[in-house]
């Protein structure tokens, strides 16, 4: 199979250049006040290049999303303990948890014209469900197999819906415009702890062989 064409340099650049747009204009409109023709404009190429490299505004918002998270994506994959390989289970959650908020705290009007370009963009028969997109599929993953190392009778595929769902309300970007991203990063600790913390359930078969 062959390899991958390496990206050109002036589509390297105009990429950079579009992200980068994007991003400031984030920083002073609200989500709904950002165009695909602003952003083009403010990048400098046409309108159909920016089309043309991510197709919509969802793609555009996913991609600027997927950069701000790629040093979390880093960190967890070869960075240092306890977010990084070699701590135990429940100290990687909850290191995991804390550099999530931290991510989210920094991106909250991204978040926001994420949930804007979901809910106007046309989505194609054969698209997966809305909020399935390569980031949050990526922090599910790694939250529910933390999860799961911790209490394997869990559903953790689901609790780790439950406690990143947490983060995609209207509340919680209300608090996070209101700088309290660490009142919302110890309250997801503390349901996070109350999710684990009831260890690993014995089975009657094991219930009555100690009782033997």
């Amino acid at each position: 199979m062959p390899e991958p064409r390496p990206e050109r340099a002036d589509a390297a650049r105009n990429r950079r250049a579009i992200l980068r747009a994007t991003e400031q204009l984030l920083a002073a409109h609200r989500p709904e006040q950002v165009s695909m023709e602003q952003v083009a404009a403010a990048a400098g190429v046409g309108k159909g290049t920016v089309f043309h490299r991510f197709g919509s505004r969802m793609g555009l918002m996913l991609a600027l999303m997927q950069e701000r998270a790629l040093d979390l994506g880093e960190a967890v994959r070869s960075g240092p303990p306890p977010l990084g390989p070699g701590a135990p289970a429940r100290e990687r959650m909850l290191a995991f948890l804390d550099a999530v908020v931290a991510v989210v705290a920094r991106n909250k009007s991204l978040l926001a014209a994420l949930g804007h370009a979901a809910s106007t963009t046309p989505r194609p028969a054969d698209a997966p469900p809305r909020g399935e997109h390569p980031v949050y599929e990526a922090w599910h993953a790694h939250l529910g197999a933390l999860i799961a190392e911790q209490r394997p009778a869990a559903d953790a595929e689901l609790l780790a819906h439950v406690l990143l769902g947490a983060l995609h309300s209207d509340p919680v970007l209300h608090l996070l415009e209101a700088g309290q991203a660490q009142r919302l990063a110890d309250a997801l600790r503390e349901l996070a702890e109350g999710l684990v913390s009831g260890g690993v359930q014995p089975g009657p078969g094991a219930r009555t062989a100690a009782a033997g």
